[in-house]
C-alpha cells in the first residue's frame, strides 16, 4: 500500500478498496484498518493526507458507533480512530511537519515562524496529540491480562502491533514538547505557563510507565528498542537544563526472519506463476504500467535471453555489494551502539555515585542535627542534676542549723548540770550543820545528800531537757534551799523544830521520788538525741559525698558536651560557608553561560521586545533588593544562609534572563541604543559575577556590595523605555473613548454601505434586463450576505471586547483598562479603521461595477481586502479573551460567515466574468486566413505587453508592501529613527 501512493502519488485506489470493505461490522478488520492507515499517514505519499480528509467525518461517525460497544475491539477502535483523526487535523493545521514527525531543530523553529504566540499553540497541539497516543497506549494495555504471556499469542500481537507506531510518533511529541516549553520558558514569565508544566509532568510520568512496562514485553524486544527516560522531568525554570536534555531515539533492528525483510535473491529467485500473479494484483489495484514503465527494457529494446542473463548476473553483483555495504554498515551501527551504552552505562555510574553522595550528606546531616538534639537534651538534664544538687545542698544547710541548735541545747543542758552540782554542794554543807545540830538530822541529810547523788547522776545521762522540766527544778531546789535554812535555823530553837524538820524531810523524800523519775525520764530523751544526732552526721556526711562525686562527674559531662557542641558549631560554619561558595559558584556560572550567549552567533536570530525586557528588569531589580537584605541578615546571624541562598539562585535566573532578553532586543534595535544596551548588558554581567567571585571569599563577603548590579540594571531600564514603542499620537486616559467611537464608525459604515447596495440593486433591476440584470444581482446579492456577515461580526466583538474588560479590569474603570492595556486597544483602533475603509471601498467598487466602468478584479480584490481587515479585528479581539468564553465562539462563528459570504462575493464576481466573456465571444466565422493571422500576430502583442505590465504591477505591488509596511512600522514603533 505504501508503494502504490508513492507510484501513484496519492491515495485514491486505496479508499476505494477501503470503501467496499465491512468496517462498520467487523471490529478486528476495523482494528487492522487503523493500523495500515497510521502507517500510511506516516510513510506514504505526502498527498495521503489530502486525499484523507474527505473521509474525515466518515471516520469520526465509525469512531462514535464502535464506542457503544464496552467490551472486545470497540473501544479499542473507536480510541484508535480517533487518534487518526487528530493526526489528520493537526498535520493539517502544521503542514511543515512530516507525516512520520521527523523534523531537525532548525525546522522546528521554522514551524513555529519565531512567533512565541504560535510556539505556544503548537504546544498545546502537541500535548492534546500526545494525550491521544497515551489512551490508545493504555486502553490496549488495560484491556490485556498482562499476569500471562500475551505478547507471545497471537491475539495479543494482533493488539500490540500497532503501538509500534504509537511509540515512534510519542518519541518525536516528547522530544519536541521539551525542546518548545524551553524556548515558551525563555520567552514567557513561569506563573503563565504552570498549566503546561503541570500537564508535561503529567504525560511524562505516563509515557514513562508505559515505555517501561512496554520495553518488558517480549514481543517488542524482537521488533523495536524503546528508549528509557530520564528518572526526573526537565527542569525547564533552569534555562542550562536544555544542554541536559537527551532526545529518545526509538531503534528498529534489522530482522532475519521477518517476512517484511526476506533476503532480495529470495525475490530474483520467485516463481514465475506466483510473480505473474502478484503482477495481476497489482494492475487491479494501481493500474497497469507495462507500457509506460520506464524499466521494462523487453518493450522497448527487445532484449533477448543473453542479456537478461547479464543483467541478472549484474544485479546479483550489485546485490551482493550491497549487502556487504549493509554488512560493514550494520557493523558499524554496532559498535556505535556499543559506544552509546558504554557511555550511557558510565553516566549512569556517574549519577549513581552523585545520588550516593548526596545520600551520604544528607545522612550526615540528620545524624549531625540528631547529635545536636542529644546534646541539648544532655544539657538539660546536666541541669536538672545542678537544680537537684542545690537542692541537696539546701536540706544539708538546714541539718547543719538543726545541728547547732541541738548542739546548743546540750551545751545548755550540761551547763544547768554543773549548776546542779554546785547547789548540791551548798545543800550538803547545810546538812552536815544540821547533824551536828541533831543527829537524827544527820541520818536524813545522809540520805538527801544520796538522793541528790543519784540526782546527779541521772542528770549526766538526760540527753534533752525542756525548758518547762528544768524551770521546775530550779524552783524545787530552791524551795528546798529555803527549806533547809529554815529547818538550820530551828534547829537551835527547841526539839519540836527537829520533828518539823523530820516532816519537812518526809516532805523532801518524796519530792526526791519524783525528781528521780523526772530525771531518768530526761535520760532517756537525752540518748535518743544523741542516736538521732549522730544518724544525722552520717547521713550528712553521706550525701555530701555522694554530691561532690555526682557534682565532679556532672562538671566533666558538661566540659564534655560543651567541647563537642563547639566542634559541630565550627563544623556547621564550615558547611554553611562551602554550601555558600557552591551556590555562589553555580549562580556565577549561569551568568558566565549568558555572557557567553551574547557572543553566540547562534543567538543573533532570536529578537525580543522592549516591553519584555523592562519587565525582566524590574523583577531583576526587586530580587537584588531582596538579596541586598539577605546579605545583611547574613552578616549579622550566619545562621540566616537559608534566606541567602534562593536569593542567589533566583538572582542568577534573573541576571541571566536579562541578559539574553537585553541581547534579543538590541537585534530588533536601531545601531546606537543596541550598541549601548549590548554594552550595559556586558557591564551588568561582569559586575554580577564579581559580586558572586567575592561571595566566594570569606574575606570579601562582608565589603560584597550590590549597588553596581542596580545601576547596570537602571541604565539597561532606560535604554529600554528609549526603545519602547511610541504608539498612536492620543492620550492613554483618551484610548477608551477613541476605541468605542472607531468602532460606532465602524459599525455606521457599514450600515451606509449596506444601504447604498439596496439602493443600487434597485436601480439595477428598474433599469438593466438579461443577463446583465442577472450579473448585477447576483454580485449585489453577495455584497449584501457580506455587509451583513461583517454587522454580525463587530456586534459580536463589540460584545467580547466589553466582556475583556469587565473580566481583567478588576476595579479599575474601562478607561484605565484601555490605557493600561494600549497596545492592545491601539490593534483594535487600527482593525476597526481598516474594516470601515474596506466596506466603503468594496461599496465604490460595486457600484462602479453595475454601473460598467469598474472591473470584476476590482471588486473581488476589495472583498479579499475587507475579509482580511475583518480577520485582523478578530485576531485583535481574540488575543485576550478566554478560551472557554461563549461570546469568543460566537465571534468564530460570524468570523466563519464573513470568510463563507467572501467567497460568495468571489464566486458570484467570477461566474458574471464568465457570463460577461462568453456573451461578448468574438466570431471568426467571416473572417480571412489573413485577417486571423493578422489578430493572431496582434494578440501575442497585447500578451507580451500585458506580460510586460503585469511584472512591473507586480514590482509596484513589492514596493507598495515593503513601504505598508515601513509605516506600519514607524506607526506601531517597530523601528527608531528609521534605521535597524
Amino acid at each position: 500500500c505504501i508503494l502504490g501512493t508513492h507510484h501513484e502519488k496519492g491515495a485514491q485506489t486505496f479508499w476505494s478498496v477501503v470503501n467496499r470493505l465491512p468496517l462498520s461490522g467487523n471490529a478486528v478488520l476495523c482494528w487492522k484498518f487503523c493500523h495500515v492507515f497510521h502507517k500510511l499517514l506516516r510513510d506514504g505519499h505526502p498527498n495521503v493526507l489530502k486525499d484523507s480528509m474527505r473521509y474525515k467525518n466518515e471516520l469520526s461517525d465509525m469512531s462514535r458507533m464502535w464506542g457503544h460497544l464496552s467490551e472486545g475491539y470497540g473501544q479499542l477502535c473507536s480510541i484508535y480512530l480517533k487518534l487518526l483523526r487528530t493526526k489528520m487535523e493537526f498535520h493539517t493545521k502544521n503542514p511543515r511537519f512530516p507525516g512520520n514527525l521527523q523534523m531537525s531543530d532548525r525546522q522546528l523553529d521554522e514551524a513555529g515562524e519565531n512567533d512565541v504566540n504560535n510556539f505556544f499553540q503548537l504546544t498545546v497541539e502537541m500535548f492534546d496529540y500526545l494525550e491521544c497516543e497515551l489512551n490508545l497506549f493504555q486502553t490496549v494495555f488495560s484491556s490485556l491480562d498482562m499476569s500471562r504471556s500475551v505478547s507471545v499469542t497471537a491475539a495479543g500481537q494482533c493488539r500490540l502491533a500497532p503501538l509500534i507506531q504509537v511509540i515512534l510518533d510519542c518519541s518525536h511529541l516528547y522530544d519536541y514538547t521539551v525542546k518548545l516549553l524551553f524556548k515558551l520558558h525563555s520567552c514567557l514569565p513561569a506563573d503563565t505557563l504552570q498549566g503546561h508544566r503541570d500537564r508535561f509532568l503529567e504525560q511524562f510520568r505516563k509515557l514513562k510507565d508505559l515505555f517501561y512496562r512496554s520495553s518488558n514485553l517480549q514481543y517488542f524486544k524482537r521488533l523495536i528498542q524503546i528508549p528509557q527516560l530520564p528518572e526526573n522531568p526537565p527542569n525547564f525554570l533552569r534555562a542550562s537544563a536544555l544542554s541536559e536534555h537527551i532526545s529518545p531515539v526509538v531503534v528498529i533492528p534489522a530482522e532475519a526472519s521477518s517476512p517484511d525483510s526476506e533476503p532480495i535473491t529470495d525475490l530474483v529467485e520467485m516463481d514465475t506463476a506466483s510473480q505473474s500473479l502478484f503482477d495481476n494484483k497489482f494492475d487491479d489495484i494501481f493500474g497497469s504500467s507495462f507500457s509506460s514503465d520506464p524499466f521494462n527494457f523487453n518493450s522497448q529494446n527487445g532484449m533477448n535471453k543473453d542479456d537478461k542473463d547479464r543483467l541478472i548476473e549484474q544485479l546479483y553483483g550489485e546485490i551482493a555489494a550491497l549487502k556487504e555495504e549493509l554488512e560493514n554498515f550494520k557493523a558499524e551501527s554496532a559498535r556505535g551502539s556499543v559506544q552509546l551504552r558504554g557511555r550511557a552505562s558510565e553516566l549512569e555510574a556517574e549519577l549513581a555515585e552523585q545520588r550516593h553522595l548526596k545520600q551520604q550528606a544528607q545522612d550526615e546531616s540528620e545524624f549531625l542535627r540528631a547529635e545536636l538534639e542529644e546534646l541539648k537534651k544532655q544539657r538539660e538534664d546536666t541541669k536538672k542534676a545542678q537544680r537537684s544538687l542545690t537542692e541537696i545542698e539546701r536540706r544539708a544547710q538546714a541539718n547543719e542549723q538543726r545541728y547547732s541548735k541541738l548542739k546548743e541545747k546540750y551545751s545548755e543542758l550540761v551547763q544547768n548540770h554543773a549548776d546542779l552540782l554546785r547547789k548540791n554542794a551548798e545543800v550538803t554543807k547545810q546538812v552536815t550543820v544540821a547533824r551536828q545540830a541533831q543527829g537524827d538530822v544527820e541520818q536524813e541529810k545522809k540520805e538527801l545528800e544520796d538522793s541528790f547523788q543519784r540526782v546527779s547522776e541521772q542528770a549526766q545521762r538526760k540527753s534533752q531537757e525542756q525548758a518547762e522540766v528544768l524551770d521546775t527544778l530550779k524552783r524545787e531546789l530552791a524551795a528546798s534551799r529555803q527549806e533547809l535554812q529554815v529547818l538550820q535555823g530551828t534547829l537551835d530553837s527547841s526539839t519540836q523544830a527537829g520533828a518539823e524538820q523530820g516532816a519537812r524531810i518526809a516532805g523532801l523524800e518524796q519530792e526526791r521520788d519524783r525528781l528521780s523519775q523526772a530525771a531518768e525520764q530526761h535520760g532517756e530523751e537525752m540518748a535518743a538525741l544523741q542516736a538521732e544526732l549522730q544518724q544525722l552526721r552520717d547521713t550528712l556526711g553521706r550525701e555530701q559525698e555522694s554530691s561532690r562525686m555526682e557534682l565532679e562527674t556532672l562538671q566533666t559531662q558538661l566540659r564534655d558536651k560543651e567541647s563537642g557542641e563547639q566542634a559541630l558549631r565550627q563544623r556547621l560554619a564550615e558547611e554553611q560557608l562551602a554550601l555558600l561558595r557552591g551556590t555562589a559558584h553555580e549562580a556565577e556560572r549561569m551568568v558566565q553561560d549568558a555572557l557567553g550567549r551574547l557572543e553566540d552567533p547562534a543567538h543573533i536570530g532570536c529578537t525580543g521586545s522592549a516591553d519584555c525586557l523592562l519587565s525582566r528588569t524590574l523583577a531583576a531589580s526587586e530580587c537584588v533588593e531582596r538579596l541586598w537584605e539577605a546579605h545583611g541578615k547574613y552578616l549579622l546571624d550566619g545562621a540566616a544562609l537559608g534566606s541567602l541562598l534562593p536569593c542567589l539562585a533566583l538572582f542568577a535566573h534573573l541576571i541571566s534572563d536579562t541578559l539574553l532578553h537585553g541581547s534579543a532586543t538590541s537585534h530588533v534595535a536601531p545601531m546606537e541604543p543596541a550598541d549601548r544596551l549590548l554594552e550595559a548588558c556586558r557591564q551588568c554581567g561582569s559586575e554580577a559575577i564579581s559580586y558572586l567571585s567575592a561571595l566566594q571569599d570569606p574575606g570579601t563577603v562582608e565589603g560584597a556590595a550590590c549597588s553596581p548590579v542596580t545601576a547596570c540594571l537602571r541604565r539597561i531600564s532606560a535604554i529600554a523605555e528609549e526603545l519602547r514603542p511610541r504608539g498612536l499620537d492620543v492620550k492613554q486616559e483618551e484610548l477608551g473613548d477613541l476605541v468605542d467611537k472607531e468602532m460606532a464608525a465602524t459599525a455606521a459604515a457599514i450600515e451606509t454601505a449596506s444601504a447604498r447596495i439596496e439602493e443600487m440593486l434597485s436601480k439595477a433591476r428598474a433599469g438593466d434586463t438579461g443577463v446583465k440584470l442577472e450579473v448585477n444581482e447576483r454580485i449585489l446579492g453577495s455584497c449584501t450576505g457580506l455587509m451583513q456577515a461583517i454587522h454580525i461580526l463587530v456586534l459580536a466583538s463589540k460584545d467580547l471586547q466589553r466582556e475583556i474588560v469587565e473580566s481583567g479590569r478588576g476595579a479599575a474603570s474601562p478607561k484605565e483598562f484601555y490605557a493600561k492595556n494600549s497596545r492592545w486597544t491601539e490593534g483594535l483602533i487600527s482593525a476597526s479603521k481598516a474594516v470601515g475603509w474596506g466596506a466603503t471601498v468594496m461599496v465604490d467598487a460595486a457600484d462602479l461595477v453595475v454601473q460598467g466602468k469598474g472591473t470584476f478584479e476590482e471588486l473581488m480584490v476589495c472583498s479579499r481586502e475587507i475579509a482580511a481587515s475583518t480577520a485582523q479585528l478578530v485576531a485583535a479581539s481574540k488575543v485576550k479573551a478566554d478560551k472557554d468564553s461563549a461570546n469568543l465562539c460566537k465571534l468564530q462563528q460570524a468570523s466563519r460567515g464573513v470568510n463563507q459570504a467572501t467567497a460568495g462575493v468571489v464566486a458570484s464576481t467570477k461566474a458574471g466574468r464568465s457570463q460577461v466573456e462568453e456573451k461578448d465571444s468574438m466570431d471568426f466565422s467571416s473572417m480571412t486566413l489573413t485577417q486571423i493571422k493578422r489578430q493572431e500576430m496582434d494578440s501575442q502583442v497585447r500578451v507580451l505587453e500585458l506580460e510586460n505590465q503585469l511584472q512591473k504591477e507586480r514590482q509596484k505591488l513589492g514596493e507598495l508592501r515593503k513601504k505598508h509596511y515601513e509605516l506600519a512600522g514607524v506607526a506601531e514603533g517597530w523601528e527608531e529613527d528609521g534605521e535597524w
